[in-house]
């Protein structure tokens, strides 16, 4: 297994340059999009990134269970594609329906730590196949207005740091330049 962490701000060429290199695997690619169409701005987005992919390219979309999904679908001779850890970030944080508080203190979700360990686990266990992980990095910025953001940068920023610490290549790409960051250049 090889794992991979593609990270950069939005619109920095971080998802187009992890699909690069799924199609140069010349491996079997699953695309496995975490993101959720909330609104028309969403929609459209999603629409862009399914319009990008090859259409030889199988695509499996999951909000929450991305732990599960990858158990099953990676495999020898394939590369799964996660696009991307911090809109599952998101969706885990909302998965129970609370409505966050303005100020104050913020109370993680149940499901938040349980489906974050399993991924970790997915990855010291070493399942087979390869994975590349598309993730934003949040933490470049000011300090978060409100208690939720600074929550949401702050577990961005430790679940990058996470899957980084696992991954045997970790590429950032700024104005869609990619710069290793660990393991070969890409």
């Amino acid at each position: 297994m090889s794992v991979t962490l593609v990270l950069g701000g939005a619109r920095s060429g971080k998802s187009a340059h992890a699909e690069r290199l799924a199609e140069a695997s010349g491996k079997e690619v699953v695309y496995l999009a975490t993101s959720r169409a909330g609104d028309a701005e969403m929609s459209a987005r999603i629409r862009h990134h399914r319009e990008r992919r090859p259409p030889h390219w199988q695509t499996v979309e999951e909000a929450l269970a991305l732990a599960a999904t990858l158990r099953a679908q990676c495999a020898p001779g394939r590369i799964v594609l996660v696009d991307c850890l911090t809109l599952w970030l998101s969706n885990l944080l909302f998965s129970d329906g609370r409505e966050w508080p303005e100020v104050g203190e913020v109370t993680l979700p149940e499901r938040f730590d349980t489906e974050r360990a399993a991924l970790l686990d997915v990855l010291d266990a070493g399942a087979p196949g390869d994975i590349v992980f598309v993730s934003n990095e949040v933490g470049m910025g000011i300090v978060p207005w409100g208690a939720l953001s600074r929550c949401f940068a702050d577990e961005a920023g430790r679940l990058n740091q996470a899957v980084a610490a696992r991954a045997d290549r970790v590429v950032f790409v700024a104005a869609g330049l990619p710069l290793a960051l660990k393991g070969a250049a890409c």
